[in-house]
């Protein structure tokens, strides 16, 4: 009785297990390996089900009728968030632009093509203040066109039509990317623990010393401080920090001008206010702000009174029409420093007539002085920004084209080929960026060319390595890289490290004239030579199996290669072939996820994998690390019998090598490394990794090594579902 008493009015749930922060495996034990990177967007989190196909969806889309609805919203003022000027384009292109501009070039992450910007942490990053309320200006829009336009896909497309109803003919647009459901948690942002906080520099003073892969110089920042480096203006710092940021996002420096030109024509920037004020961001509201967030409980904070980034005023005279103010506004005056009523350091005209002041965004009766940010300036002082813009002011149409294609780049860059791209708006020019690859053949005899191969003398090594080294590349972050248009034969990738140029050449001299005799691409026929090892090493081991291969690769020129940006595509690791280029602070285990987060494996998949890749002796540089069989070239589950054997003990050696060694005879049977032992170490690893050491599995084993190889070598494909 007197139990009862006690326990009536208590929770029957337990509390925290959900929601509070600290009681994660990882807060219990973080230094255990994370594997939660593998694990995001699970289906589970998918509404849609999985029958559902976006393409088929945009075939029903009415493309003119949703434009003329986004247009109409342009100037459609609501008494909820009133548009300044009674115009939304500004705002709208804020929101398409924060969107697609988090991309970054170093590893493919980041950009609008996900409808990332709806989740934390975007949506509540100190730069997107106000976002929230563009984002909902849309919803009516999304509510009417349903599942046949996504988020992502409605998010940047607001943007083009916005530039569009204020005068810009923009270079096109193409539909096709699919939202997310869930947090993309495995970006990595900065290591900083506080917004707008900075440390992510190796030397304070050098702005190109910028941690990789990052492309934004602060915590909760898509670009630069607007008020300067450090928030101290210096217009010839800020140049370095601009040209570095925009460089890792793949600009040059006649798009960076274009594009801090173009965006700065139109809309206004807000500051007037006390930005210490602002109550919370959207993911730290309460229930009832419903979704929104830096709310204002001291003003209306609305129209004039709205606090953003916390510098004040509009770049132009006319910041609704995209003209060429703002080469008049920035390059015929002298500016000087002066504060916001948010406190911002920003630029204003030191004389200015009062005609060519923008009018307030309320009463157009009023007149308001128009501002510089540190990063404008720099496109005044910094001699090489300043000879674009002088070339841009000369030449209007030039500075309207150069925009138009640095916008689209900047709102497609993510997109990977045009493959991808979908609508009635896709330009037809081909853009190097795009990384394009012509069709390749289709209806040559496979079968002739794979006998071809597989008498061509050729190893089961040689053959995987090299079209694993070929299709590694491929990133889902942003669809590059890959096998299809055999980029491997070309500068860069030639003489990368990683893919042992010497073995690489020696392969490529045997295969180049099978593909001319078969009529068929080189790109295909490193394909159909890995299948072909991988089909010989499954027979050795006993079982005949043919793996799927779909012909139409193309081959990829110089020309139409930007090897630049191939650069930072180099692998510095890769746990498939047991290789590291150099040692790093981040441990190969946590490469090797990278690495398999970016080419979309799941863990099961990279299991399957690196057990497969051993025993066919495909290490770089022909170690034996990890090797743990007698039967190399034999597609066996080897590597996971003799991991999971507790007749062996594993014992440290030098240089980060592991011996196993025998219980009784202390005698060393094979050697190995951090990513070998990771799959007996790790308990979810090793759960996958005694499925595949059972004796039941040997034939399972095969099958999914095959089905985890044709997804890595087919990744690339967006031919075959266009």
């Amino acid at each position: 009785m007197d139990a009862k008493v006690e326990n009536e009015g208590k929770c029957p749930v337990m509390h925290g297990a959900i929601t509070e922060v600290g009681t994660s495996n990882m807060d219990w034990w973080p230094n255990a390996l994370n594997l939660d990177i593998l694990h995001q967007h699970d289906t589970k989190t998918n509404p849609m089900g999985k029958d559902f196909d976006y393409r088929e969806e945009l075939k029903k889309l009415d493309v003119k009728a949703l434009k003329k609805d986004l247009t109409d919203l342009m100037t459609d003022s609501q008494v909820w968030w009133p548009a300044d000027w009674g115009h939304y384009g500004g705002l709208m292109v804020r929101m398409a632009w924060h969107a697609a501009g988090t991309y970054r070039l170093a590893d493919g992450r980041g950009g609008g093509g996900t409808g990332n910007q709806r989740f934390a942490p975007l949506n509540s990053w100190p730069d997107n203040v106000s976002l929230d309320k563009a984002r909902r200006l849309l919803w009516p829009v999304k509510k009417k066109y349903g599942n046949k336009i996504s988020w992502a896909d409605l998010i940047l497309l607001a943007g083009n039509i916005a530039y569009e109803s204020m005068g810009l003919k923009t270079f096109g647009f193409g539909f096709g990317r699919e939202d997310i459901w869930h947090p993309e948690t495995d970006i990595y942002w900065g290591a900083e623990k506080e917004w707008l906080g900075k440390d992510r520099y190796t030397d304070g003073g050098d702005e190109t010393s910028l941690e990789n892969p990052l492309a934004a110089v602060q915590m909760g920042l898509i670009y630069v401080n607007p008020e300067g480096v450090d928030g101290k203006p210096d217009p010839h710092k800020t140049a370095e920090a601009v040209r570095e940021t925009f460089a890792r996002m793949a600009m040059n420096d006649e798009e960076t001008a274009a594009l801090t030109a173009g965006g700065h024509t139109v809309g206004k920037a807000h500051g007037n206010g006390d930005a210490s004020k602002l109550g919370p961001d959207p993911e730290g509201a309460s229930v009832e702000d419903q979704g929104f967030g830096w709310k204002n409980p001291a003003s209306k904070s609305l129209g004039r009174a709205t606090v953003s980034s916390g510098v004040e005023g509009a770049w132009t005279t006319n910041p609704t029409e995209f003209d060429m103010g703002y080469f008049d506004m920035l390059l015929d005056h002298e500016w000087e420093i002066q504060s916001s009523p948010a406190g911002a350091r920003q630029w204003q005209p030191v004389d200015i007539a009062e005609e060519d002041k923008p009018v307030d965004v309320e009463d157009p009766s009023i007149r308001t002085m128009p501002v510089m940010t540190d990063a404008d300036m720099a496109m005044k002082v910094d001699p090489a920004y300043r000879e674009i813009m002088d070339k841009f002011r000369a030449d209007p149409d030039y500075f309207k084209d150069t925009f138009a294609r640095a916008w689209f780049k900047l709102i497609h860059r993510d997109m990977g080929p045009k493959a991808r791209y979908f609508g009635p708006e896709v330009p037809q020019e081909d853009l190097i960026w795009q990384d394009p690859i012509p069709a390749g053949a289709a209806g040559y005899d496979v079968d002739a060319a794979k006998a071809k191969i597989a008498d061509s003398g050729l190893s089961v090594s040689e053959m995987v390595s090299t079209a694993w080294d070929s299709a590694r590349t491929y990133r889902g972050s942003d669809m590059r890289g890959g096998a299809n248009g055999a980029r491997i034969r070309l500068a860069p990738q030639n003489d990368w490290e990683g893919n042992e140029p010497a073995r690489l050449s020696k392969v490529l001299s045997v295969l180049e004239p099978i593909a001319k005799d078969a009529g068929a691409s080189v790109a295909d026929v490193i394909v159909l030579a890995g299948n072909v090892g991988v089909e010989q090493a499954a027979k050795a081991a006993g079982y005949d199996v043919s793996v799927p291969f779909a012909p139409g690769r193309g081959d990829a020129t110089d020309e139409m290669t930007d090897a630049g940006s191939f650069d930072v595509m180099e692998p510095v690791a890769d746990g498939y072939r047991n290789w590291l280029k150099k040692d790093y602070i981040v441990s190969p285990e946590e490469l090797m996820l990278d690495r398999t987060q970016l080419m979309g494996l799941t863990a099961n998949e990279m299991t399957v994998l690196v057990g497969g890749m051993r025993v066919l002796d495909t290490n770089h540089g022909g170690t034996k690390h990890g090797v743990f069989t007698d039967r190399e070239g034999s597609l066996t589950n080897d590597f996971f019998i003799n991991l999971t054997d507790m007749a062996y003990k594993w014992v440290p050696s030098d240089d980060g090598v592991y011996e196993l060694r025998d219980q009784k005879t202390d005698e060393v049977k094979w050697t190995a490394t951090r990513m070998d032992l990771v799959f007996g170490s790790n308990s979810i690893l090793r759960a996958y990794a005694e499925v595949y050491a059972q004796d039941d599995s040997a034939e399972k084993f095969v099958n999914d090594f095959v089905a985890a190889w044709s997804k890595v070598m087919n990744s690339d494909r967006f031919d075959l579902t266009a």
